[in-house]
């Protein structure tokens, strides 16, 4: 008797999409809201799939919801909620959060546009179950050509050198869904969330090639309202959690800004009066928070930040 072997060829069927909410946090962005949202409608993937878009309109006194509601009729998945004030873009995170259906989530605001692949890149790591939180790559519309533009720029390359070797992320993120709610007097959102995700033992997972387009402020005024705010959010993160983000960190600042130094007149000249504004502004962060006792929920708007992104 001749025993017969079948050779089976087993066949696995490719993993399936990653479906994802997102939500787009908004107050007074009529100019550029359009434009944040149709970016997301052109999404191209083959990996994920975007399930839903809620904007949270907080306290808007333009024609940003107007704008919304176009869309919404365009296009069922998304959606506007409407928050009668401006309660702080932490409470506006907290809503969506509590409203949105997937278990995968993207946070983004109203004043960023994404690149064409932006959203399947920065969902992608989330196939390693491992991984809890993802950060897209901030790259400003300014004028590097500028004094204020050249700050943004800097401050921005610095960022993306430091969070390469020790995620920090911020401006478009994605996570999952592993905790219901962030600090609702939290300054800094995103930062609040990384130690929500890591001390449930998740990794975070710095997505350089997801470019999320924004612009930085082009007064000294509104850069130093910013990085006040920011610093000081991040002092009462580290005196309330324990945890601090990886741009707070001298060393990893001075390692960085050696690492992306050019030899150039206009990098040498500038490069010291942008570090003296960064000084400055986190000495004021650190006034409002050991002395003033100031809370930046509700955060003074950079003016100059505003206005459609091309």
């Amino acid at each position: 008797m001749v025993a017969t072997v079948s050779n089976s060829v087993q066949t696995s069927e490719p993993p399936s999409p990653i479906a994802c909410s997102i939500g787009i946090m908004a107050y007074n962005e009529e100019k550029n809201i359009g434009r944040t949202l149709q970016a997301l409608l052109d999404q191209k993937s083959s990996t994920c799939v975007i399930d839903e878009i809620i904007v949270v309109a907080s306290g808007c006194t333009d024609s940003t919801e107007a704008v919304v509601q176009e869309f919404c009729a365009r296009d069922s998945r998304i959606k506007l909620l409407s928050q009668p004030r401006r309660e702080g873009k932490a409470s506006a995170v907290n809503l969506f959060v509590s409203q949105a259906r997937c278990d995968v989530l993207v946070s983004a605001t109203a004043d960023t546009v994404p690149e064409p692949t932006t959203i399947q890149r920065l969902l992608e790591p989330f196939a390693d179950p491992e991984v809890g939180m993802t950060g897209g790559h901030p790259v400003p519309v300014n004028d590097p050509r500028t004094f204020m533009g050249f700050a943004v720029h800097l401050l921005w390359e610095l960022h993306h050198q430091i969070a390469l070797r020790d995620p920090k992320l911020g401006e478009l993120t994605a996570f999952r869904r592993v905790f219901r709610r962030i600090p609702f007097d939290s300054a800094v959102d995103e930062a609040n969330m990384e130690p929500l995700i890591r001390g449930q033992g998740y990794q975070l997972r710095y997505v350089p090639n997801a470019i999320v387009r924004n612009r930085g402020p082009s007064t000294a005024s509104d850069f130093l309202k910013q990085r006040r705010r920011i610093y000081a959010g991040h002092l009462r993160m580290c005196h309330q959690q324990g945890y601090s983000v990886s741009t707070m960190s001298a060393g990893r600042i001075l390692q960085a800004l050696l690492g992306c130094w050019r030899w150039d007149r206009r990098f040498f000249l500038w490069a010291p009066g942008v570090v003296g504004l960064e000084l400055y502004g986190r000495g004021l962060g650190w006034l409002d928070f050991r002395f003033r006792k100031r809370n930046h929920t509700v955060w003074d708007v950079a003016i100059t930040t505003k206005g459609a992104i091309r």
